[in-house]
């Protein structure tokens, strides 16, 4: 039970750093427009997306990704907890 814990806190890390590169990637445009940005755009979309829905963007700043780094952070250190307890 315990590795399999660990895989999906791996996992949730890699997610985040699928979000920081696509908040990178609003910097230039045409990467966004990429294979490799459409693809990293949809699995973004998967957490950004929701949050987006609820929290609207204040002006031109789009605070989705922060908070969803923030909730994925927060899911890593319960499952880390969770795995380590048992």
């Amino acid at each position: 039970m315990g590795t399999v814990l660990m895989i999906l806190a791996y996992l949730l890390q890699g997610l985040e750093w699928i979000i920081v590169i696509w908040a990178l990637m609003s910097w230039f445009p045409a990467l966004r427009n990429s294979k490799f940005g459409e693809f990293i755009g949809k699995i973004a979309d998967l957490v950004v997306g929701p949050i987006q829905r609820i929290v609207p963007p204040l002006g031109m700043i789009d605070f989705s990704a922060i908070i969803a780094l923030i909730l994925l952070q927060a899911a890593q250190y319960g499952i880390m907890s969770l795995a380590q307890s048992l």
